[in-house]
């Protein structure tokens, strides 16, 4: 449950940002899925473990609704609740 008195800074919601764009820009890479599906697999477990980590780590400061949709793997979601700033 996250915790009222605890908030992001600009830094780590930039880097949850970058993460987000990065897993989306990888599912629309059709250069890379057809050419190595493999690699393109590989990296977007990386980046969903990525995710994940940022998760954890900073559940406690997130917004509840943020929270809920890393929780729920809804990350265009997310990404579009960052981007519009909450």
């Amino acid at each position: 449950m996250p915790d009222p008195s605890a908030s992001l800074n600009v830094e780590s919601l930039s880097r949850l940002r970058d993460l987000l764009r990065r897993r989306l820009d990888l599912i629309a890479d059709r250069a890379l899925r057809e050419h190595d599906p493999a690699a393109q697999l590989d990296q977007l477990r990386l980046v969903s473990e990525e995710i994940a980590a940022f998760h954890r780590e900073h559940q406690a400061a997130l917004p509840a609704r943020l929270d809920h949709f890393l929780e729920r793997g809804s990350f265009q979601k997310a990404r579009e609740f960052i981007e519009g700033g909450g």
